[in-house]
């Protein structure tokens, strides 16, 4: 049997197969149109895009050598969280999607607070309100765009949305849906009080699943569009925090990850719904019935590289970067960073933060900067890892994943800035492979989540502290935790908070 994964990220659609030994027989990857900022802090995408890419994707994953359509025993998903996918009656796009990182909402969140009440609605779905979760946006476009939203008839989450085109079934999984500011997390379902006091028709929500289980099966309309044979057993997956820790073998209880895409994620696995009544970090459902997970977010991880490349550096590849930045003494000569491209997450659930370089002198060259944007990254996601201290997480090795995996040198700077060992797996293929683990055990190839993992997912590198460079993290990490506060009034200024 072979299972094929997909993951609907924000840059591009994913698909890959593995067999039972978890063995990568062949992926793909299909980028998206970027997404689309009509003004400073917005993003929008099409979900019919993210379908045209993924139906791609998977062709091209069944046309490569070793692999046959009725080979494939399930499909599962994973994607992108947050985002709004707006349909109407007959299930058409009704307005491109708001994304996770979209922090138009933050008038919107004040309004929730203010109805429901910050401690209420923390006991109601263990979450704050946030700009880049589902709800809010709901809200906005209310708001906004009254005439669009007389429209709605179904609110679907990016992945859910390309199911629906491969299956014509309306479904969510726990762990998504945790994510969306409307589920009952302790509880796993839909909260019908919050709903009721903000005026939402619960009919709007799709029916709620467990991620290992199996929600639909490929359509006719899906088989044709992708090459898959109809009746292929479809799962209901995750979101790609829950997706993507599964792939990395993140599953029992106090196992902690750090991942670095566009965003940045600190994952911690828990028993029970665990819940920081200051709002710093989420309580979510993992993708495994029974437990949950803490997760702290950097908006702008791998972003913040990226902004820097093409805009600070024009010329210089990645590797150049490194190779610059590697050149640097550790701690970058006192230049630091703060990673507030997109307003930020965790801990401060502020989207009037802005990026800044500080401490800056004449002597600072490329590198130094290069340096600091690495260390910055890893200060932010030291952050949430604080915050998981304090409420009584426990915190071992950490085992890291994406672009922050990919590089030596920024897996030394996150062992330093952490404290902490840090390890690589063999196969990081992210929410991808995670997705395919999910579809195995949904058809029985596995029992459980926890002995798929076992057998398919080994590590490959470990990564200890240097003691020396660590001081001098140590020193400019706590430099780093007085920069927020010191610049809020600026910010604020700066972006018009203060006249709200």
């Amino acid at each position: 049997m072979k299972f094929l994964g997909l993951d609907i990220g924000t840059g591009g659609s994913r698909a890959i197969v593995i067999d039972e030994g978890g063995k990568v027989i062949a992926s793909a990857t299909v980028e998206h149109q970027p997404f689309a900022s009509p003004h400073i802090g917005w993003a929008e995408q099409s979900p019919d895009d993210w379908w045209r890419a993924s139906s791609e994707a998977i062709r091209a994953v069944l046309m490569s050598d070793g692999v046959s359509p009725d080979e494939i025993a399930a499909i599962s998903f994973s994607g992108q969280m947050h985002g709004s996918v707006l349909l109407d009656e007959n299930d058409k796009v009704l307005r491109p999607a708001l994304l996770w990182c979209d922090q138009r909402t933050d008038q919107e969140c004040h309004e929730i607070n203010e109805k429901i009440g910050e401690t209420r609605l923390i006991e109601l779905v263990s979450n704050p309100a946030v700009t880049g979760f589902t709800l809010p946006k709901l809200l906005w476009v209310r708001k906004h765009e009254p005439d669009i939203w007389q429209q709605v008839r179904s609110v679907m989450l990016p992945k859910d949305y390309v199911r629906l085109k491969l299956t014509g079934v309306k479904a969510c999984d726990m762990a998504d849906a945790s994510g969306t500011l409307m589920l009952n997390v302790r509880e796993r379902k839909w909260s019908r009080e919050l709903l009721e006091q903000l005026d939402l028709d619960a009919a709007l929500l799709p029916h709620l699943f467990e991620s290992t289980e199996i929600v639909a099966q490929v359509s006719r309309s899906g088989a044709e569009a992708t090459g898959l044979i109809e009746g292929t057993p479809v799962g209901a997956g995750a979101g790609d925090n829950a997706a993507g820790a599964i792939g990395m073998g993140i599953v029992s209880p106090g196992t902690v990850s750090a991942t670095i895409g566009t965003s940045g994620v600190v994952f911690v696995v828990t028993e029970h719904p665990t819940i920081d009544l200051k709002g710093r970090i989420h309580s979510l459902c993992h993708a495994i019935p029974g437990r949950w997970h803490m997760t702290g977010v950097t908006l702008a991880a791998g972003q913040s590289l990226k902004w820097f490349k093409e805009n600070l550096a024009a010329g210089k590849s990645y590797d150049d970067l490194t190779e610059l930045a590697g050149a640097i003494e550790p701690g970058s000569e006192g230049a630091i960073w703060l990673p507030y491209l997109m307003g930020e997450r965790a801990p401060y659930l502020d989207p009037n933060a802005r990026a800044a370089f500080v401490g800056l002198t004449a002597s600072h060259t490329l590198g130094h900067m290069a340096r600091a944007v690495l260390e910055g990254v890893a200060f932010s996601l030291r952050d949430s890892l604080e915050v998981f201290r304090e409420i009584g997480a426990p915190i071992g090795t950490i085992r890291l994943g994406g672009g922050g995996a990919r590089s030596k040198l920024w897996r030394q700077i996150q062992a330093d800035v952490y404290g902490r060992s840090v390890e690589t797996i063999e196969v990081d293929e992210g929410a991808a492979f995670g997705a395919a683990i999910l579809a195995g055990v949904a058809v029985g190839a596995w029992p459980s989540v926890d002995d798929a993992c076992r057998q398919v997912i080994r590590v490959a590198e470990r990564t200890d502290p240097d003691p020396y460079a660590s001081e001098f993290m140590e020193r400019n990490y706590q430099a780093y935790k007085l920069l927020y506060a010191a610049l809020k009034p600026a910010m604020n200024m700066i972006t018009g908070a203060d006249d709200k």
